[in-house]
């Protein structure tokens, strides 16, 4: 079911293969282009990744190789928003233990960072910031409308082929009804971006000054998590919670309305993806 799109974009079986493989250097060209990591951090933070990678393949591909079954047995069948919102809960806990994992080496990296790289940090967020406003804020209702649809018809086709004109009223109404705020939205993300940059200020080693203890710095990094996950504004938090229950009913609703071709088209799909992932986790 196209509930594992939450897992990642993919495209193809051997286009997985490929970035799964190489996910240590795309996890470190991603951390590079925020922080632009030194000739002491990059071998150190490429080091942790590779390990990273070793313990998600031995641990949790099975995992996912798992939940991408129970996708493919459900995908047959209709479906209920209930039935979506516990697989998108699946994939949350798999998220979870990668963030444990990643804990430690997050936390030494974090303590790490020099002021100049916290700056550019800053300077990172706020171009990917103008970017989010031209995804989501520009333009008027039918425009925001229009670019949530064509995103989500790209999704939905990546698993079920074309899409008819009833499935596409589907997505229509679904996008409509929705309480979608990307002025909320872009409140939150602000929020998080100055609670990251405040956690990570004061977890940097000054000059001349005190290094900062291991376990604060570990409460820290946990506690910035939390904040991003749960937020502490109730309105947004509200918000956030509609939005999820949004999604799994218009999931649920698009589903339903698929043809048993597309439906089987979908189980293929996710049957290549467990494949793909049973392999890689047999293959070291």
């Amino acid at each position: 079911m196209a509930v594992i799109l939450a897992l990642a974009v993919l495209q193809g079986c051997s286009a997985i293969k490929l970035a799964y493989n190489n996910a240590p250097e795309f996890g470190y060209w991603w951390l590079d282009a925020y922080a632009d990591l030194d000739d002491v951090q990059a071998p150190r933070v490429r080091e942790e990744l590779a390990r990273l990678l070793l313990w998600h393949r031995s641990t949790e591909l099975v995992k996912i190789a798992d939940l991408l079954q129970k996708a493919r047995l459900l995908a047959p069948a209709d479906t209920t928003p209930e039935q979506v919102c516990g697989l998108f809960a699946d994939v949350r806990k798999r998220v979870d233990a990668v963030l444990a994992q990643a804990e430690a080496p997050a936390v030494d990296v974090m303590m790490g960072l020099s002021a100049a790289q916290l700056a550019r940090v800053e300077a990172k967020f706020s171009k990917n910031n103008k970017e989010w406003q031209t995804d989501w804020i520009a333009g008027g209702p039918a425009e925001r409308q229009a670019r949530r649809l064509k995103s989500s018809v790209e999704r939905s086709e990546q698993f079920y082929g074309t899409l008819e004109e009833r499935q596409l009223a589907v997505l229509r109404l679904s996008i409509q009804q929705s309480g979608f705020d990307p002025q909320l939205s872009y409140v939150e993300r602000l929020r998080r971006q100055r609670d990251m940059l405040q956690t990570l200020r004061q977890s940097i080693s000054v000059p001349g000054g005190p290094r900062p203890g291991v376990a604060l710095a570990t409460g820290a990094w946990r506690a910035v998590l939390e904040r991003s996950i749960s937020s502490p504004n109730p309105a947004y938090l509200a918000y956030a919670d509609r939005a999820v229950n949004d999604s799994c009913k218009s999931f649920a609703l698009l589903h339903n309305s698929t043809t048993p071709e597309q439906r089987e088209r979908a189980a293929r799909r996710l049957a290549a993806y467990e494949r793909d992932a049973r392999e890689l986790a047999s293959k070291p």
